[in-house]
């Protein structure tokens, strides 16, 4: 994993269990021991005076147990980071959930699920920075809208907002060679059977996909639908016409005529006027 470091303690009253441990976490580059602590008054100062990601902690030692240790620390105002339970005792699972532990290992730890629990941890912080993230960008589309945080959050979530990222490169497998088409470069695309041509100046590729499927890939804004089987780049429209048989068709750039049904005339209508 490419991000910094975690933070991270081992509480623990046996001095080979701690040692045990700290072997196996050196094989993990984003997993950084900072302190290792023989008991929880150990581990309260530690949390007190430095910022610690990760705490694996033994839930029974002399004087205060791992979950006194949390309590303690909730008193005291401390900051608790993530806490994986390491015991010799499974009896004490249920308890270690209840008090929102991440994990809770057994001893002696076993590897794969030492694994299993690093994989955990580190989705835990993957998805705390790209809560951050998020939280930058509504925060700056808040700035330039004028809009309310809030409102914005309640939005996406109701999926009143959608902010959709469009390819610019449509990707055309043909036998063993992928071709790389620039989007601006299409000008309609049309079905023939289960294949759809895609027309650029010089060129046509045939692609297999459904029409429902390709459009979904293109920006509205840039291509729109004109039939059932046709879609059309707007860049290249050159006019919009009407027959005196009540048919409809757009002529391009290039003189290619392309027939408008009459179920989606006015949205083409609307869509070349705006």
């Amino acid at each position: 994993m490419s991000q910094h470091s975690l933070a991270t303690i081992i509480v623990d009253d046996e001095p080979l269990a701690r040692k045990g441990l700290e072997v196996r976490l050196q094989d993990y580059e984003d997993i950084s021991i900072v302190a290792q602590c023989a008991n929880g008054k150990e581990a309260l100062k530690v949390l007190a005076s430095q910022d610690i990601d990760v705490m694996f902690l033994d839930i029974q030692m002399p004087g205060l147990n791992g979950f006194d240790v949390l309590q303690q620390a909730l008193i005291q105002g401390i900051n608790l980071p993530l806490v994986v339970f390491v015991t010799a005792f499974d009896d004490f699972a249920l308890q270690a959930f209840t008090v929102h532990a991440l994990d809770y290992l057994l001893k002696p730890t076993d590897e794969i699920r030492l694994q299993q629990t690093i994989d955990k941890i580190r989705l835990h912080y993957q998805n705390q920075k790209n809560n951050e993230q998020r939280h930058k960008l509504l925060q700056l589309v808040s700035d330039v809208t004028g809009n309310d945080c809030t409102k914005i959050v309640a939005e996406l979530n109701n999926n009143s907002m959608k902010f959709t990222h469009y390819s610019d490169i449509l990707a055309i497998k043909d036998g063993g060679e992928v071709s790389r088409v620039p989007v601006k470069e299409i000008q309609w695309i049309d079905a023939a059977g289960d294949y759809m041509c895609v027309h650029t100046q010089n060129e046509t590729h045939i692609l297999r996909q459904t029409m429902k499927q390709l459009a979904q890939t293109l920006d509205p804004r840039l291509f729109v639908r004109t039939h059932r089987s046709i879609i059309v780049n707007q860049q290249y429209v050159e006019k919009f016409c009407s027959q005196l048989n009540g048919e409809y068709y757009l002529i391009l750039h290039n003189g290619k005529e392309l027939k408008v049904s009459r179920s989606y005339k006015d949205k083409v209508k609307q869509l070349l006027s705006s």
